[in-house]
């Protein structure tokens, strides 16, 4: 049976129009997804380089403060070994309640090395004066501030409040130190004091 003309066109409009639907829908569901990927795939990069930058500026941080010190070396201990005897009447022998200095066998002091030691007085000091002026110490805001010298939340540890204090404690551990400060910030009344951390590890604070 052979079709008219007009029949033919009819059939052929309509078998065009059901391919460029098809091949419409193919676009449509397919193009969600790849626009997606890229989107996916560039977040990651991003947020490994901010990493990266916010690490590297924590570390130049440190060296910076630390420019003035000493180089590392082990803390001193007491003594050892026998003691030499002066010669009679080259010394004054001190009355019995005078006080005479002994060296450290405890403590930060005997544990931290020359330029741990020298570094955290600055580190205390930068802090308590960043902290003294803010007015209600609430972990957020003493995380932003703390940021804001340099210090990195992978840094920061046991950020806790306690009434009108925010208590928290800092790694600053490198090149094998084990300097960590303590830190208690309640405005004019904020003490930040060193403390010891294992050499290696994660971190807890000695004692």
């Amino acid at each position: 049976m052979r079709r008219s003309p007009a029949a033919q066109l009819t059939i052929a409009t309509t078998a065009l129009a059901v391919m460029t639907l098809g091949a419409c829908g193919t676009e449509k569901a397919n193009t969600p997804a790849e626009r997606s990927k890229p989107a996916v795939a560039a977040a990651a990069p991003a947020a490994v380089r901010a990493s990266a930058q916010q690490d590297a500026g924590f570390t130049a941080m440190l060296a910076k403060i630390a420019q003035s010190c000493p180089p590392s070396a082990p803390p001193k201990g007491p003594p050892t070994g026998p003691r030499e005897s002066d010669p009679p009447g080259s010394k004054e022998t001190p009355p019995d309640d005078a006080f005479v200095p002994v060296a450290p066998t405890a403590g930060p002091e005997a544990e931290l090395n020359a330029r741990d030691w020298c570094a955290s007085n600055l580190h205390e000091e930068r802090i308590a004066q960043a902290l003294w002026n803010l007015k209600d110490p609430t972990p957020a805001k003493v995380r932003t501030v703390l940021n804001g010298l340099g210090y990195v939340d992978e840094r920061v540890h046991d950020l806790k409040q306690s009434g009108a204090t925010t208590r928290f404690f800092l790694d600053l551990r490198e090149k094998g130190g084990r300097l960590c400060l303590e830190g208690s910030a309640a405005g004019e009344r904020t003490v930040i004091d060193k403390c010891v951390a294992p050499v290696t590890g994660p971190f807890s604070p000695v004692g």
